[in-house]
Order: C-alpha cells, then structure tokens, then sequence
C-alpha cells in the first residue's frame, strides 16, 4: 500500500468529529442513553461527542480508532472516512458546544478569609500548608462568600478565570461539588509548570494529594483535573503547551478510573502522538493514600509520646 501523507491539520480534524453526527451521516440508527447515545446495531457500543466506548469489550477512544474498529479500515482509509465525515458538516464537539448559547460564567464572590477551607484542606484532607499556598497565592483557591465552599479556580491560556469547581468544607451532610454554571469545561483546575510532564486527575482534591505526597520540584511540572473523566482539559493543555510530550494518567483506582484512562490515552496518541503511562494510588484515590498516611503517622507519634 503506497504511503499517504496527512497534514497536522488533517489529523486534528479526523480525530475531532462527532461521531454522534458522522454516524447519522451514514445512517446509523442511535438510540438514547443517558448522556450518550447508543449504536441500534450493537448495543454495548456509545457514543457521545468524538468519544466512543464498547462496555463489552471494556475498551474505546476516538474517532479514528472507531473507524478501524467498526468499519475494519486501517489507518489512512479510516482518517479519509472521517476527513470526508468532516467536510459533510459533523462538527467537533468543541465547535458545536461554541454555538451553544450558554449562561455568562461568573467567579463566587470571595469571604474575607479563607478559614475553613484551610481547616478542611489542612486538618480534614491533609494537604501540605505549602503546597496550599502555592495555589491560593496564585489565585487558584479561595473560599466562597455564601457558603463558605471551596472554589478552584481554572484559568485560560491568558491567566483569565473561566472554570470554577465548588466543594463543601462541611464535615457533617452529603458532600457537596459541581462546577459553576458557564465554566468552560476546557479550563478546568491546573497548574502550569515548565517541564514536559503533565500528570492528570479526577479532582482538584487528588492532585493537591499527590503533590503533597511527592513535593520534590513539583512547581516545575504541570497539572490538570478534569472535575470529573472528561478528556477536554486535558486534550486543552496539550494544545496549549507543545512542550508537553509524557503524560501521567492518575485517574481513580476502580473501574470507571481504568476505564477512562484507556479512553484518554488512546484519545491522545490520536491526536497527539503521545504514549501516556498510567499512575494508580493504592487506594481508591490519591487522598485516600495521603489520610492512611496521615493516619499511621499520627499514630506512631502518640506511641512515642506514651512511651
């Protein structure tokens, strides 16, 4: 088979279509499935955006490795479908959710002080002081004047808030987190550091856990939270930062975690030619780790003092 060369751009797009709207295109009939929707001709198969995922086999990705997959294609002839799906109108899902008109994303107003959520962060989480003002200087946490939530705080590419995620600081009730309304689900929690490494996580939560838990030079790296298994933020600040080629993937210890990290990865070789490892807590998550710490340390200092 003679080679067949395909610009950046080329692939870039091929690997942004909706898959939702290139299979209408061929009529593939889809069913409804919560968020998703669900392929007529094979049920364990969803879609939604330019993500895909076959719950029997326990795998997915994006468009281009759907079209191998589901129509037997190799590379070149699966990115020729989708380029052609592409310029039949089936929009990147970061395109159609542009002319979604949506609510004008607003900042929480700030408290005065910041007690409780250092009191949750510190004595209830265990993250490093440090390792918290780092990212309250920076204008990355704050606490919420009404309810006295936890805000983290995701900024675009021009230092500019555009995604805030709130987290209850209450000890007692159901546990309280949603992003606020209009936040760009692209700009999610991050930091931004200078090395080639980005490591990924779930919350804002696990990643100041794992920074507490490995602090050595931590500023000189870079990380995301998706506020969830979303692969936008993450596929946003490779976009943004060329310097970034080895991705940490830290999603959660359980299934969806596994499940979403196959989807990710495969998601960014894709898109970027990038080979992702995989990073597990022993836990079910990073904080979990950094309170069992916390907790055989603490521990073994009232030893000491009683003995």
């Amino acid at each position: 088979m003679p080679y067949i060369h395909f610009t950046e751009e080329q692939k870039r797009l091929a690997a942004s279509v909706d898959l939702v709207e290139f299979l209408r295109q061929r009529g593939e009939k889809l069913l409804p499935s919560g968020h998703e929707k669900r392929l007529d001709s094979d049920h364990s198969i969803t879609v939604r955006g330019n993500a895909w995922y076959d719950h029997a086999a326990e795998k997915g990705g994006g468009p281009i490795s759907f079209a191998q997959t589901f129509y037997h294609l190799n590379y070149p002839d699966a990115v020729r479908l989708l380029l052609g799906g592409a310029a039949a109108g089936a929009c990147s899902p970061t395109e159609k959710q542009a002319e979604v008109e949506k609510k004008q994303f607003e900042l929480p107003p700030a408290n005065h002080t910041m007690r409780r959520v250092y009191a949750y962060l510190l004595k209830k989480r265990h993250i490093q002081r440090d390792v918290l003002n780092a990212f309250v200087h920076a204008g990355l946490i704050y606490e919420d004047e009404k309810y006295h939530n936890a805000v983290f705080v995701g900024k675009d590419e021009h230092g500019v808030a555009c995604h805030a995620h709130k987290r209850s600081t209450h000890d007692t009730g159901k546990t309280f987190r949603i992003n606020v309304e209009g936040s760009d689900p692209r700009c999610s929690f991050h930091w931004t550091g200078f090395s080639d490494r980005l490591y990924v996580f779930e919350g804002p939560i696990d990643l100041l856990s794992y920074v507490t838990l490995h602090p050595e030079d931590w500023r000189k790296h870079n990380y995301v939270a998706c506020c969830g298994t979303s692969s936008l933020p993450v596929l946003w600040m490779l976009e943004h930062n060329p310097v970034l080629r080895d991705v940490c993937l830290c999603l959660d210890n359980d299934k969806a975690g596994h499940t979403a990290s196959l989807r990710l990865a495969e998601q960014i070789a894709e898109q970027f030619g990038i080979a992702s490892s995989r990073l597990i807590s022993e836990n079910k998550d990073w904080n979990d780790d950094l309170t069992e710490l916390a907790e055989r340390d603490h521990a073994v200092q009232m030893i000491q003092q009683m003995g």
